[in-house]
């Protein structure tokens, strides 16, 4: 049996256990991975660091805890230090209210040196072509590196969102946006993302316990493979089960990067001592027997 037979058949008796039993040695490497390696995402084959700076913990209503711990000042510095560390991927959405902290991290950093996300709740063209133009300004960018719809929850969401999705596509000819895709909170949406050509790129929910998930982690593995086949790009949240899972970070992190189904993940950290503690156990937890 394969490395990758043992890794997915472990998944389910990982996500039963919720990690009482992690199987350590199906899910170790032979060569260690870093927060700072470059990985090519999706289609567009955009450079980018295995790690992104998430900025949206508890993100809601125009905050999170980055934005609520630390101000303007202090993620903007928090960002820079991390791209200082070889993070060059800044994970953000208008939902978390973080556009401004990326702009005055970008006063520090050159703009072509770092990938930006950010996440729209758009669904006709009308608003689409208002959060284009706002997000531009609030972050202080003429392009945005990839934008993703937010949260998709029904199996029908290009129907709902087919508006919005043309100004993107239109966006993306002119330069404005290099790579598009959603972000989803249901297997269904998860679903429709994997048989939908126009999602380059999606930000899916994957941890070993299945906590705060699409689904368990078999199936949701299942559908993100069908999405590498197809030529899609895999970035990986919900790594540590929105928090319910860091008493588990190694188990969590192992998982992860053993999976041949995510070409980068995002998390959240909320201080430099946490960044710093993160980005020392990723090498660590990828060859761990």
């Amino acid at each position: 049996m394969n490395r990758r037979t043992f890794c997915c058949a472990a998944s389910a008796a990982v996500g039963a256990g919720l990690l009482d039993s992690f199987p350590y040695p199906l899910f170790a490497g032979t060569v260690k991975k870093y927060a700072s390696d470059r990985v090519k995402l999706g289609p567009a084959g955009i450079t980018l660091s295995r790690l992104a700076m998430g900025t949206g913990t508890n993100g809601v209503g125009g905050s999170s805890n980055q934005t609520r711990k630390l101000g303007v000042r202090g993620l903007a510095d928090l960002l820079r230090a991390a791209y200082d560390q070889g993070i060059n991927f800044w994970d953000s959405a208008d939902q978390y209210g973080t556009h401004a902290h990326l702009k005055a991290a970008l006063k520090t950093v050159p703009r072509e040196k770092v990938v930006i996300l950010t996440k729209t709740h758009a669904s006709t063209e009308a608003e689409m072509r208002a959060d284009l133009d706002r997000f531009r300004r609030e972050i202080g960018t003429d392009y945005i590196d990839i934008l993703l719809l937010h949260c998709m929850m029904d199996d029908d969401w290009p129907r709902r969102k087919q508006g919005a999705m043309n100004v993107i596509s239109e966006a993306r000819q002119k330069g404005i946006v290099r790579t598009h895709g959603v972000s989803c909170h249901t297997l269904g949406a998860l679903k429709t993302a994997a048989r939908t050509p126009w999602v380059e790129v999606d930000l899916a929910r994957i941890n070993p316990a299945g906590v705060a998930m699409d689904a368990d982690p078999r199936t949701v593995i299942s559908v993100l493979r069908e999405m590498k086949a197809a030529g899609k790009g895999i970035i990986g949240m919900k790594i540590f089960g929105a928090g319910r899972l860091r008493q588990r970070v190694d188990e969590c992190l192992q998982y992860v990067l053993a999976l041949d189904c995510v070409d980068c993940f995002t998390i959240g950290s909320e201080s430099r001592q946490e960044l710093e503690a993160l980005i020392a156990k990723i090498p660590a937890a990828s060859v761990r027997a």
